[in-house]
């Protein structure tokens, strides 16, 4: 958690000491990262506790690839294409979607992660618990970006299943544009 920390400080902090653009909050190659991060999110050749500036790979790069912002939009124990949604729409786009309507169940209340003996994965269960037209108005809005982001784990590890099915990160935005894994969503 401290290096995540300091990775995402470290790159703010540079990116205001070089006058970059702002955009690069998204689309930046470069990190600083230590040994340790570098094994969580696979990256070779990097040694030792000090930070340095290192080259991201494409599912990587900018904020949106920072294990500091994956874990902090996810829940203790999976992850959360809503609360990730919500974060790209209100924190990078300055769009917050509108608050819940009163005696909504939570995603854990209202879909469990098996049915019918079957495993589901959290897109599944959001997917169910949007089917209720009372959630579906915003969740079109707010899911989209989470869903792109669903390859990575609750603490920002790339993967490849989620309950033991296939990590399908592809979403359509509320206005028909297709996007597909973190690199879709930054483009």
């Amino acid at each position: 958690a401290r290096a995540m920390r300091r990775q995402t400080e470290l790159d703010v902090a540079d990116l205001v000491t070089r006058d970059g653009s702002v955009l690069e909050l998204i689309s930046s190659d470069r990190s600083h990262i230590n040994e340790q991060l570098a094994v969580h999110y696979g990256i070779a050749n990097v040694r030792g506790d000090n930070f340095r500036v290192v080259t991201m790979p494409a599912v990587r790069r900018g904020l949106l690839g920072h294990g500091s912002i994956l874990t902090l939009t996810s829940l203790g124990t999976r992850t959360s294409p809503v609360l990730r949604g919500k974060w790209v729409l209100d924190v990078l786009l300055g769009t917050p979607p509108p608050p819940p309507p009163p005696n909504v169940p939570a995603l854990d209340d209202s879909v469990k992660p098996m049915r019918d003996g079957t495993p589901l994965s959290t897109r599944q269960r959001v997917e169910a618990h949007r089917s209720n037209p009372a959630c579906s108005g915003c969740h079109r809005v707010i899911d989209p970006p989470g869903m792109t982001l669903e390859s990575f784990d609750a603490t920002g590890a790339w993967r490849d299943t989620d309950n033991g099915v296939a990590i399908d990160a592809t979403a359509q935005m509320y206005d028909g544009r297709q996007m597909s894994g973190p690199v879709g969503l930054r483009a």
